[in-house]
């Protein structure tokens, strides 16, 4: 086995965004560490095309909402190709309760998902990124969710609360990061497809009339969110550090 010139830790991966970026990253020098809470089918399609580009695949499985499975991921990665240079945290759900319907664990299982586990993904992985230098990256998939409150726009208070604590945080540890050359983005995706199988928080019978909502008429494909992932773990993006960067067709903010 040669030793990769990259080493990717996805978080989410079995399907939608997550898996778009992998297929996206997917090379002869990359290793990927592709991570799902349960969906071990879908990780191992994905594990399938990326060994396909004649990448290297880890499939990862747990449950982030509990604490040590994010510090978990990462030793193992690391200790399967000896370093780790990139992590995208995409693992996540929306919750679409509104408050009076939200409870307490509701509202916690969201933080601890989302907020709680992409710092505990950035601080095992810390010594890492600093390693990596110039080349370290840290990529947090947040959502339209933090930003949009428009009338009549879907509303999703825990989600919201979960993934602007998530932006919040990463713009903190870009700066505790930024001298050694390594960077800290978000990538806030609006409206985008699923795949057939999935869960959706809004019925695929209103996609229609949402789309009408969004000025580029449509919703957006995983693989559109994937791009811009992937500009942002290259060395295309060393000077982008600290910022969210929204993929929403339009939607204003």
């Amino acid at each position: 086995m040669t030793t990769p010139s990259r080493v990717i830790l996805i978080t989410g991966a079995s399907s939608g965004i997550g898996a778009a970026t992998a297929r996206t990253l997917a090379a002869p020098d990359t290793a990927l560490a592709l991570h799902a809470r349960k969906n071990r089918a879908g990780l191992e399609r994905v594990a399938n095309f990326v060994t396909g580009a004649g990448g290297q695949a880890l499939i990862l499985e747990g449950d982030l909402a509990e604490s040590g499975t994010a510090a978990r991921l990462v030793e193992e990665t690391a200790a399967k190709f000896g370093q780790l240079g990139i992590v995208v945290s995409n693992a996540g759900f929306a919750d679409r309760r509104q408050v009076g319907d939200l409870d307490r664990a509701g509202w916690d299982a969201s933080q601890a998902s989302m907020t709680a586990a992409f710092f505990e993904l950035a601080t095992a992985a810390k010594p890492w990124l600093l390693k990596a230098g110039a080349a370290g990256r840290l990529i947090g998939v947040s959502s339209f969710v933090a930003h949009a409150f428009a009338r009549g726009l879907v509303t999703f208070p825990a989600s919201a609360a979960a993934k602007a604590g998530l932006e919040a945080f990463a713009k903190v540890f870009a700066v505790d990061l930024a001298a050694s050359g390594a960077t800290v983005n978000c990538v806030a995706p609006g409206f985008i497809e699923k795949d057939p199988d999935a869960h959706v928080a809004v019925p695929r019978a209103g996609m229609e009339k949402i789309s009408e909502s969004i000025p580029m008429r449509r919703y957006g494909k995983p693989a559109e969110v994937a791009a811009l992932i992937a500009f942002l773990c290259s060395p295309a993006s060393s000077y982008i550090t600290g910022q969210t960067i929204h993929v929403n067709g339009g939607v204003t903010l």
